[in-house]
């Protein structure tokens, strides 16, 4: 199982919860066994209720559309794993050597990188309801900045602490690079997904640095 690809561990989240008599148990495991081989676009409420065993109504019944039965086997499943996914992240990265700050939003962004780009269509459906569904985003927002944002911030102030980084609010420098990571990530996986970029590895080290030494030429 690839560590990166969230379909995959939600299948083994779902299968280790597993109760066989519960109707939406079998539903969630079928949709997302079918989105892992099929794609989330691709897989239609007929095929998720055939796998089930159960009748296409009874998907409407319970989660009304295909979009509303991800995001109940998502948000849980992000609410729940988001804490060691953080963790397991900035330990990865911190093993690598931060011996500057561009050392450290390099590898940050090429281990997401993989991620996003694995987890695209899931990406696609969370971004939509980030931005449209209040609920959605007052549920999810405060685990992001517990975990995400907040492990951003202390990395922020070791680096000031060294010198590296000017003497700005570490809240608000913070808030800027986490906005410049997801922003980047939005443009490339969801804005324009299709548009013909420069090869991954010299499009991320053009955004690192543009975003660390900014568009004006030197003297």
């Amino acid at each position: 199982m690839s560590k990166d690809n969230l379909l995959e561990a939600m299948i083994a989240r779902l299968q280790s919860d597993k109760k066989p008599t519960d109707k939406k148990q079998k539903i969630a495991e079928a949709a997302v066994q079918l989105f892992a081989e099929k794609g989330y676009a691709n897989t239609s409420t007929s095929e998720i209720a055939k796998r089930a065993g159960v009748a296409e109504g009874t998907i409407f019944r319970h989660y009304g559309t295909k979009e509303n039965l991800l995001l109940s086997i998502l948000l849980p499943f992000l609410k729940e794993s988001l804490p060691g996914m953080a963790e397991s992240v900035f330990r990865e990265i911190s093993s690598q050597g931060m011996d500057s700050l561009e050392d450290f939003f390099r590898a940050l962004l090429k281990n997401r990188y993989q991620f996003f780009k694995e987890n695209r269509e899931i990406f696609q459906v969370f971004i939509k309801e980030l931005l449209y569904n209040e609920n959605f985003r007052n549920e999810i927002v405060p685990h992001f900045t517990e975990n995400v944002f907040q492990r951003i911030r202390q990395t922020i102030v070791h680096f000031q602490e060294r010198g590296e980084i000017r003497d700005l609010p570490a809240q608000s420098l913070a808030r800027t690079i986490f906005t410049f990571v997801f922003s980047f990530f939005v443009s490339r996986f969801v804005l324009m997904p299709e548009n013909a970029f420069l090869d991954d590895e010299t499009e991320l080290e053009n955004f690192v640095q543009i975003v660390l030494h900014g568009i004006k030429k030197g003297n």
